[in-house]
């Protein structure tokens, strides 16, 4: 089971920022700016692109839904959704948007913890986004991936998406961020009976990870000043070579099948 901090931690999120705007305060960087939390969403979105099209019908569970900002837009395009979060907050405002979106009849959104999930389903896509970064501990991460592979259906797709620099970096890390390597991932894929079919980048320019443990530390207006020169310069570089650098990429699409 997830921590008790990590279930703290996502609900004292969710209470604070779910409900504001689009929720990206919430769910992309704590409580950054909303123009560092846009350009985390567009550069996710266009790693994603491929997997937000599914066909109609198509069975999908989102694994850390938040205020279902993908799981929204998969029903739209058809598909039938699952979404999946630690938060009871997340989970209602999920619900909440879903209905204002008028997509509620093709999304269903339940508490529940990647580590121990039991849905007693098996479904086509798996999407899970910078949700296994938040498990702490070995164990859990692994129990997560072999959970995700059991609700797997024939033929189907796992599609994660988090930090997985190439080379060991320390400098986010904390009490509830683990910034695992890309080996560390793919050693974990294999234990769970796990392939990667492909990878791809997201943000091979780095300066934001080199930049974001000094932010807090500069008066408001001097780090903000900063954050914005930095993703000013970063969204065309990132969106311009995420795919021909994955490398590079402080974060990564893996897309997995079953063995």
């Amino acid at each position: 089971m997830t921590s008790a901090v990590t279930v703290r931690y996502w609900e004292d999120r969710a209470r604070r920022y779910a409900t504001e705007g689009s929720g990206l305060r919430a769910v992309c960087s704590y409580g950054m700016p909303a123009f560092y939390n846009q350009y985390i969403h567009l550069t996710q979105r266009i790693a994603l692109g491929p997997w937000l099209r599914p066909r109609s019908g198509t069975r999908v569970l989102e694994i850390g839904c938040g205020v279902g900002r993908w799981s929204r837009r998969l029903a739209r395009a058809g598909a039938l959704v699952t979404g999946v979060d630690l938060s009871a907050v997340m989970v209602a405002e999920a619900t909440r948007r879903a209905g204002v979106d008028g997509v509620g009849d093709r999304c269903e959104f339940t508490q529940g913890d990647a580590v121990n999930l039991a849905l007693g389903r098996r479904f086509d896509l798996i999407l899970c986004v910078t949700v296994i970064q938040h498990i702490s501990n070995p164990e859990g991460m692994q129990a997560a991936l072999e959970r995700m592979r059991l609700h797997l259906a024939p033929g189907g797709r796992i599609v994660l998406l988090e930090a997985a620099p190439s080379s060991a970096d320390a400098r986010c890390d904390s009490s509830t961020f683990v910034a695992r390597t890309e080996s560390c991932y793919r050693r974990a894929f294999i234990g769970a009976g796990l392939r990667c079919v492909s990878t791809h980048g997201v943000d091979p320019l780095r300066l934001k990870s080199a930049f974001l443990p000094s932010y807090r530390r500069l008066p408001g207006p001097v780090g903000k000043t900063v954050l914005f020169g930095i993703t000013l310069l970063s969204l065309p570089c990132d969106l311009a070579l995420a795919r021909v650098l994955p490398s590079r990429s402080w974060h990564k699409v893996f897309v997995l099948g079953a063995e």
